[in-house]
């Protein structure tokens, strides 16, 4: 079975990818962690990406599509992905679709994560990162056991630009405006599931896993 989740910053996708990918044994594909993980390798299509990554410029859709492709398509796959946060975009989505199509598979389900911006803006903007070790905190849901400093190394706590509550209400309006294509696409094509995602992360993670047993039945 092929997942994917969409939602916006905040939502708590990435959250749920985690746990629900090891639970039921799929692979979790988080194009970050690929563009990331190309670029360490200095593959060719990582060094490309890297160009475009260090210049704070977005990577092309077309390269991201190839990176997800090479990762799907590799020998030794599980042949179940949670797509976390992709497709992005409609002309990603039908990538995607082109893609699994000759892999004789398909895109089962889309969970998008409907999240008010209240609950967004307040996950957000309470996100800290360790700069030295890369753990995250949430001052709300996460908190460190030392206000300001990390559990695993003790350095001290920073928080990313994009993180803080202006830019994260910008992020969400641009979110909502190139995904409205996406979800109508889904839609249509009769595989989206609406999740409410302003619940808790243990009742949301409820939600998903009865209908995705649902599904399994169905099959």
């Amino acid at each position: 079975m092929n997942v994917v989740f969409l939602g916006p910053p905040g939502a708590g996708k990435g959250t749920q990818a985690e746990v629900i990918s090891k639970e039921r044994g799929m692979e979790h594909i988080s194009t970050g962690d690929l563009l990331r993980g190309a670029v360490e390798r200095g593959s060719p299509r990582g060094r490309k990406a890297k160009e475009y990554m260090e210049k704070g410029l977005l990577v092309p859709d077309e390269l991201v599509v190839d990176i997800v492709a090479e990762r799907v398509s590799r020998d030794g796959s599980s042949g179940s992905f949670l797509f976390d946060g992709f497709p992005r975009n409609l002309a990603q989505a039908k990538a995607l679709d082109e893609t699994l199509k000759r892999l004789k598979d398909r895109v089962d389900v889309v969970f998008y994560f409907a999240v008010s911006e209240e609950i967004a803006v307040r996950r957000l903007s309470g996100r800290w990162m360790c700069p030295a070790c890369g753990a995250n905190y949430n001052e709300r849901y996460i908190p460190p056991k030392e206000e300001g400093i990390c559990d695993r190394c003790g350095k001290v706590l920073t928080q990313r630009q994009d993180d803080k509550v202006e830019t994260v209400k910008k992020r969400l309006k641009v979110y909502r405006e190139q995904t409205a294509d996406l979800i109508d696409y889904y839609e249509e094509r009769g595989v989206l599931r609406r999740v409410d995602a302003d619940l808790s992360v243990e009742e949301t993670h409820k939600e998903i896993n009865k209908t995705l047993t649902s599904l399994r039945k169905a099959r």
